[in-house]
């Protein structure tokens, strides 16, 4: 995992996942946890980038 990914998973969480992982299914699910509430965005994009 790059630093770059890191940052962007810290702050704009829906771009690191969908940069990684492309703009699917990871990427609405992501979008949609960050809406509702930020920290799981951000954990969920932790998750997906890491696998």
């Amino acid at each position: 995992m790059s630093l770059l990914t890191i940052i962007l998973n810290i702050f704009i969480p829906p771009l690191g996942v969908g940069l990684a992982k492309g703009f699917g299914k990871d990427f609405i699910i992501n979008l949609i946890l960050t809406l509702i509430f930020f920290i799981p965005g951000v954990i969920h994009a932790f998750i997906v980038t890491s696998r």
